[in-house]
């Protein structure tokens, strides 16, 4: 969506994706497995389906067979230990590169927008946060309101500081910021409370929380599981390029007998040395 050449250097490809296409497929894939929609059925759709995504880097295997959907409306945390494969498979949702094996379809027809924040999002220094938003908002149809976007994301006092000035945490919520530029369907977030203090992790999930009573579809990751257990309509525990549990936190936690996510995460997780990524 964005052109290198003069945009902000990114360590990930465009943040707002917007595709002609409804279904991303590896290789592998049977391009015909998934037949063109009734449009009187979209309601009954997820918003984001993956199907047996399977990946590897080189020879190392990080994903085998994995398939998540998130209907709109819904919060889905990905959980799993460092390097579990879990911003491997937010990429894949979010569209910015193919799995080598496996489909990622969104809903709806004709243009599908997705926004991604990942998991260390770099901008260009000279901007300013304002600037920054502005100049994401030229590649969307509808009008922005940038001003509003950072007071929603709480750096409306930080909109004329550069990026380069930034602290990590707020670098992450100007991440968030761009987005949720062009009010998208579906939102994917890698580690969006990474960086953040504890008033700053509530307010975004907050945030997160609100996206989904507008009916946005969204899935992320976060170590922060108290959050997480709070917010979430759903935990998927990644391990071993599978999931091991997918369910509502209180019966993913209960599954196990454990009083809370943190304790049935270390139940759960049986990965003692993760060289994924």
């Amino acid at each position: 969506m964005t052109d290198e050449s003069t945009t902000m250097p990114n360590r990930e490809p465009a943040t707002t994706a917007e595709t002609d296409s409804a279904e991303s497929t590896g290789e592998n894939a049977d391009a015909d497995a998934d037949p063109e929609p009734d449009p009187n059925a979209e309601g009954d759709r997820p918003a984001v389906a993956a199907t047996d995504l399977g990946h590897a880097f080189g020879d190392l295997r990080v994903l085998d067979g994995v398939s998540l959907s998130v209907a709109p409306g819904e919060i889905v945390a990905l959980v799993g230990p460092n390097g579990s494969g879990k911003s491997t498979l937010l990429r894949f949702l979010a569209r910015v590169r193919a799995p080598d094996e496996g489909t990622v379809t969104l809903s709806g027809h004709g243009h599908a927008r997705v926004g991604y924040l990942p998991q260390q999002p770099g901008f260009r220094a000279g901007f300013s946060a304002a600037d920054t938003l502005e100049f994401y908002a030229q590649f969307v149809d509808e009008d922005v309101d940038v001003a509003g976007v950072l007071e929603r994301v709480g750096l409306a006092d930080a909109a004329d500081r550069r990026v380069g000035a930034l602290s990590g945490g707020m670098t992450r919520l100007l991440g968030l910021g761009r987005a949720l530029v062009g009010d998208p369907a579906v939102v994917v977030l890698d580690e969006p409370a990474s960086g953040l203090d504890p008033g700053m992790v509530e307010r975004l999930f907050g945030i997160v929380s609100d996206l989904a009573d507008a009916g946005v579809a969204v899935v992320l990751s976060s170590h922060n599981l108290g959050p997480v257990e709070r917010t979430a309509d759903r935990v998927a525990v990644l391990d071993g390029g599978r999931f091991v549990a997918d369910g509502d936190p209180r019966a993913v936690v209960e599954s196990v007998g454990a009083a809370d996510l943190q304790t049935a995460f270390g139940d759960l997780v049986a990965t003692e040395e993760v060289t994924g990524r």
